[in-house]
């Protein structure tokens, strides 16, 4: 075994702040990094040291690889865990980081390139016995052949792309005159996004349930799931809210999904935290998805629910430790959720709302956990994800857990920016949501019922905010970025704005 000491926190935001915690915890110095605009950020504060490294681009910054272990050596760092987006799913950047003779707590870059090219990841599966949707690759085929193919699939169809994900290079066709148009605009995208135009076909399932399933192996052979988390509500493929149990799942499903991941983990040799991801019918049929290698923004869920803390056995894995526990020894006890709080506005096509955060007071109380990098006072700026905060909830059943998060919700204080706190709340009290019916299209089809009234808040809250902002010197009218003079979402970009949106370089 290896004796980690002193970890350099290739991060930024909540997911440093976490993880900072758990080296403390563990009895190991965290060694911060920082942008520009993050030098009094609360990662920064919390840390035993802290070293800037750039602009606030993450460009310039948080995606700058040989920057990040310069600093991991400066400041004498045995090894260096990446949280999740930014560079966490490069597997360059894992190998550079062993290269360099540091530790690099996560899957092995092997895993990594095997699960980050999506037509490698279905053939590896398929070979594993892992479920597949039914679908159509080759890099050297027609149109003509993915019309024909298509057709023996069965329409509608998604065609999406191979070397990413995030929702990135994805198309739905319904109908064989669809296709060439949509092949070509995914390609161009994929192109864009992730350097690589191939695409595939998958029979696109129209009342899919998104549900995953948390692994965790050692280096030793042992491999185990920790259950499922169901992270069905979403829009533009971003989760929003998850939780753990599945209102779908029996425990006979659960058992074959569980083995599925199993399976999957084990067949490209997986070691460390990931998570299989699945698509699920109403009826209980699933199909393998995609592999996240990394620790997922919803890692809290299933924390809750199974009582442990998946960080710090991401470094006793990662020190050569073997897992203190067997299938056999993990339950799943009570009911988890947790809410992405977001700088958005929900009536401007969820765009993010950034400026000033003039005043954050987090719920509290029993059974309420909140995982934070921002605090009062701190900006939300277009270069980072406008994610306030996740807020999680446990409670003994589904029921208790949806009004324990509603409490929460309505206890969270935010002025300065727009938020998506009062669609949060409409969502769970929506009957599809209670009844746990909902699937991935959920939100979409019912997004007029989910949109509370655009109400102007109150005159007291008005001038508060307003001494507030006298104080902070900061304006409050929500911006749009801009790249040559347009004006576009800072949701289709891929260079790292958007937490777990994908493989970067």
């Amino acid at each position: 075994m290896v004796a980690l000491r002193k970890c350099l926190v290739a991060n930024r935001g909540e997911i440093a702040v976490r993880i900072i915690r758990a080296c403390h915890e563990l009895g190991m110095q965290a060694v911060a990094v920082y942008s520009e605009v993050d030098a009094n950020a609360c990662h920064v504060q919390l840390a035993d040291e802290a070293h800037p490294i750039g602009a606030a681009s993450p460009t310039q910054s948080y995606l700058n690889a040989s920057k990040l272990i310069e600093v991991a050596f400066t400041s004498s760092c045995d090894c260096l865990h990446p949280g999740y987006g930014f560079l966490s799913e490069n597997e360059d950047f894992a190998a550079a980081v062993v290269a360099a003779g540091l530790t690099w707590v996560g899957p092995g870059a092997d895993a990594i390139r095997l699960m980050g090219v999506k037509t490698e990841a279905r053939a590896l599966m398929e070979k594993a016995g892992v479920p597949l949707v039914p679908g159509f690759q080759s890099d050297t085929a027609s149109d003509a052949e993915f019309i024909a193919a298509a057709e023996y699939i069965g329409f509608p169809v998604m065609v999406k792309a191979a070397g990413g994900g995030g929702g990135k290079g994805i198309r739905v066709v319904y109908a064989p005159d669809e296709l060439p148009q949509a092949l070509a605009g995914a390609r161009a995208e994929a192109q864009k996004a992730f350097n690589d135009p191939r695409v595939f076909l998958e029979r696109y399932i129209q009342t899919a349930r998104h549900i995953e399933i948390q692994v965790l192996a050692d280096a030793h052979g042992n491999t185990v799931h920790l259950f499922e988390r169901e992270c069905s509500a979403q829009r533009r493929h971003q989760k929003i809210i998850e939780e753990s149990p599945s209102p779908l799942l029996d425990a006979e499903t659960r058992q074959r999904m569980g083995k599925a991941a199993v399976e999957a983990a084990r067949a490209v040799g997986y070691v460390n935290a990931g998570t299989v991801e699945f698509i699920a019918t109403p009826s209980g049929e699933f199909y393998f998805l995609e592999m996240n290698t990394r620790l997922q923004v919803e890692h809290p869920v299933t924390e809750l629910v199974t009582g442990f803390d998946l960080v710090k056995l991401q470094f006793r894995v990662a020190s050569g430790e073997t897992l203190p526990f067997t299938q056999a020894d993990l339950q799943q006890r009570g009911h988890a959720i947790e809410c992405r709080v977001y700088a958005e506005d929900s009536h401007n096509n969820f765009l993010p709302a950034v400026g000033p955060l003039l005043r954050f007071i987090p719920p509290d109380g029993p059974g309420i956990r909140v995982d934070s990098g921002v605090q009062s006072g701190d900006e939300i700026t277009i270069h980072y994800d406008p994610m306030i905060a996740k807020i999680i909830v446990y409670d003994t059943n589904r029921a208790a857990a949806i009004e324990r998060m509603m409490y929460a919700l309505g206890q969270t204080v935010i002025l300065g920016t727009i938020t998506n706190l009062p669609f949060l709340r409409t969502l769970l009290v929506h009957p599809v949501f209670l009844a746990g019916d909902l699937d991935t299209g959920f939100i979409d089809a019912h997004l007029n019922d989910l949109l509370p009234p655009d109400e102007a808040p109150p005159d007291a809250v008005l001038i508060a905010v307003a001494l507030s902002e006298r104080t902070i010197g900061a304006g409050l009218k929500p911006t749009r970025t801009q790249t040559d003079g347009d004006t576009y979402s800072p949701w289709e970009r891929a260079d790292g704005f958007r937490l777990g949106a994908g493989k970067i370089g």
